[in-house]
């Protein structure tokens, strides 16, 4: 029996899923439209259960015009939208308000308020302090969650980008983990350490306990349960860098432009951290 990989690519307008035969070529794909949420002027949310749902269905269409069975699935692997930022019951596994995504600036003024705080930022993630990362996302949830403090201090809430998110279901709310990849771009990871980093989760006043742990992109993000059968899920990277590797940008110097929902260019500077001086952004690939 000829086994496939299935990926998951859940990006800011559609979902798609995706069967990659023996020889690395796309053997089936489905494709599905998901929602953006403009509740007021620069503001972008989804709502994270359609997210998961728009998963189940892509990954259905495409067995189903594959003719396949879980059981011809040897592995899963998701790329995602990146800083998309989601916050969910511990409890329940319910999101506990709308997800807010990566482009929407609803947390500006958070951000301006601890503009003092850009360089130990900009030092520690190689990010400037910006809405468009997570950390402030998270803080806007929690300032706007009724007791959305307290909950998170008495470990109630969790939090992930989608890929954490996606990973949590499919595993029937086993597993709360993320890629390196993704945890970089929330602005809250040391990319000199490798880690959480304390002093930025005390500047944004976020409990270390709502963070998922933080694994390498290929590595075991756990089995799915969701399914007749399980399948490991054994990759996972944030859309950009996946794309950065995908066009083989293996040497320091090499670099993409990915043309999407935005337009973004990569460049591989190697093994060392580098800080811009002109305003370029410095993550972990």
């Amino acid at each position: 029996m000829e086994k496939y990989i299935l990926t998951i690519d859940q990006g800011t307008t559609s979902t798609r899923a995706m069967l990659f035969d023996k020889n690395a070529e796309i053997a089936f794909i489905a494709q599905e439209e998901v929602k953006c949420y403009f509740p007021k002027p620069g503001y972008v949310e989804q709502d994270a259960i359609e997210l998961w749902l728009s998963v189940l269905s892509v990954i259905n269409q495409v067995l189903i015009k594959a003719n396949l069975t879980f059981y011809h699935i040897a592995a899963m692997g998701i790329t995602n939208q990146r800083e998309t930022t989601i916050v969910w019951d511990r409890n329940t596994g319910m999101p506990v308000a709308n997800a807010i995504v990566w482009q929407s600036r609803q947390s500006a003024n958070i951000c301006n308020n601890l503009s003092k705080h850009k360089n130990m930022i900009h030092k520690k993630t190689g990010l400037l302090i910006n809405p468009y990362f997570s950390a402030s996302k998270i803080r806007y949830i929690l300032d706007h969650l009724p007791s959305g403090q307290a909950r998170a201090e008495a470990g109630e809430l969790m939090f992930g980008t989608v890929d954490t998110w996606l990973i949590y279901k499919l595993t029937n709310e086993t597993r709360h983990v993320t890629d390196i990849t993704n945890a970089s771009r929330t602005m809250l990871f040391n990319i000199n350490t490798l880690d959480w980093d304390d002093e930025i989760l005390k500047v944004f006043n976020i409990p270390k306990s709502m963070l998922p742990k933080v694994l390498a992109s290929a590595d075991d993000f756990g089995e799915t349960s969701y399914f007749h059968n399980t399948i490991p899920i054994a990759g996972v990277a944030g859309d950009q860098q996946a794309a950065l590797f995908g066009q083989m940008c293996l040497k320091p110097g090499d670099a993409k432009n990915t043309y999407g929902t935005g337009c973004f260019m990569l460049m591989n500077i190697g093994d060392k951290v580098h800080l811009s001086k002109n305003g370029l952004l410095t993550t972990v690939a």
